[in-house]
């Protein structure tokens, strides 16, 4: 039994795309302004959630979570236009952007830390397996945003999957992501001649590579030789980030249920919350109730700072007690929010605000408790109130409304509690 999807393709039509010369097992379809053909899952888990093994997750054509194989291709599009537009007057050459994924980090010998995705490779495709290139390249003939997306990805390997857990192997990853071609990790090799060409300009983040041993194996070389070139391989992050500063209603509807989550664990937190206690009993517990609610995973460690540790703005040893009856600002108010915790590092905060954003708006105070220029009363003490704020053409939209901060609110649940 195979499972089927089918979406629309948002990109010209050109010809059938074909399988550069050396590669033995591709998957590969054309490029059409007509609904794509139905889409084959195969009948067994992946390395990731699909619609077929995890419908609770994922609609069909979804790729990850209420984000569809149009919404990245669509990206993809926005992303290849922004370098049309970059390129402009150079005709005759063709353009390739090379995205690592990111690998898998260990902790030791053979324990991994959780897998977390290079998020400019997860915004354009939305696979999440370590270990694999995103290719997108311009299509001889045919004038950008016109292109074709290839993904290399690990082979099958039932020895390590008995270990690590299944992989979505070639044919996988293209029915899940919709991209128009996929082959093993070990083909990207026969794809570099061509990227070496003088008529080819790369695009690839060769200064801040996101995986070391794919940069080493297949990119290091190649950007040596293209630095003696008249074609230069140039950087992709910030065009990335351009396209992730704002957001589509896919991604803010996403957004507003993270915010409404998070404001539900934080009253449950809340509840649970009655002096003397272990910092470590209300990481955990809200975790838990972030967890309970679908999250897959806390966008950082909790600061759970009793007393004048609420002054270490990272602190998350969270291993004190809090003490009973325990009830000025050194960093910017706000950044950008997204993918990340602080997201789209390299776009400055000087941007003027436009609709689509999402930024915090975290005020905070701290009080050292040997700062004898405070009043003796609020020595010691550290606030930092956040909310996350969508701008909108009208009136900001809050994200973490639900989430109590006006001091009589959270004093009534606190009181509750007890």
């Amino acid at each position: 039994m195979l499972w089927l999807l089918s979406a629309t393709k948002l990109v010209p039509a050109v010809a059938s795309a074909r399988c550069f010369s050396g590669c033995l097992s591709c998957s590969q379809r054309s490029y059409s302004l007509q609904p794509i053909p139905e889409r084959r899952i195969p009948n067994r888990y992946l390395g990731q959630p699909s619609p077929f093994t995890h419908p609770h997750l994922l609609r069909p054509g979804e790729v990850t979570p209420g984000l569809s194989q149009v919404e990245y291709a669509l990206r993809r599009h926005k992303l290849m236009s922004l370098i049309h537009k970059e390129t402009e007057g150079q005709s005759g050459t063709d353009q390739t952007v090379v995205l690592l994924s990111n690998p898998t980090y260990y902790m030791s010998n053979d324990i991994p830390y959780t897998f977390h995705q290079d998020n400019n490779f997860l915004y354009l495709c939305g696979f999440q397996e370590p270990d694999s290139i995103l290719v997108l390249q311009s299509l001889p003939g045919k004038q950008l945003p016109a292109h074709k997306a290839m993904l290399f990805v690990p082979r099958r390997d039932p020895s390590r999957e008995l270990w690590d857990g299944p992989r979505s192997g070639t044919d996988g990853a293209i029915a899940l992501t919709g991209v128009d071609e996929a082959y093993t990790l070990e083909e990207f090799q026969h794809l570099i001649p061509k990227l070496k060409d003088e008529t080819n300009m790369v695009w690839y983040d060769w200064m801040r590579p996101s995986h070391a041993q794919l940069h080493s194996d297949y990119m290091q070389h190649l950007t040596e030789v293209k630095a003696r070139s008249k074609n230069k391989v140039r950087a992709v992050q910030q065009l990335v980030q351009r396209l992730r500063l704002i957001k589509s209603p896919a991604e803010i509807e996403r957004m507003q249920i993270a915010g409404k989550l998070t404001s539900q664990a934080f009253v449950e937190t809340m509840f649970a919350s009655k002096a003397p206690m272990e910092e470590g009993f209300l990481y955990a517990k809200f975790e838990f109730e972030c967890r309970a609610r679908g999250a897959d995973i806390l966008a950082y460690p909790p600061v759970v700072a009793g007393g004048n540790r609420s002054n270490t703005l990272h602190y998350v040893k969270n291993n004190q007690l809090i003490k009973a009856a325990r009830k000025y600002c050194p960093h910017h108010v706000g950044h950008y929010l997204g993918m990340d915790v602080h997201d789209t590092p390299d776009m400055p905060r000087s941007l003027p605000l436009q609709p689509g954003m999402v930024i915090t708006v975290e005020p905070g105070i701290y009080i050292p408790e040997d700062d004898r220029d405070a009043p003796e009363k609020f020595r010691g003490l550290g606030v930092r109130i956040e909310d996350d704020v969508l701008v909108t053409q009208d009136l900001p939209l809050i994200l973490s409304a639900d989430c109590p901060k006006e001091m009589n609110d959270i004093e009534q649940i606190c009181n509750r509690a007890s």
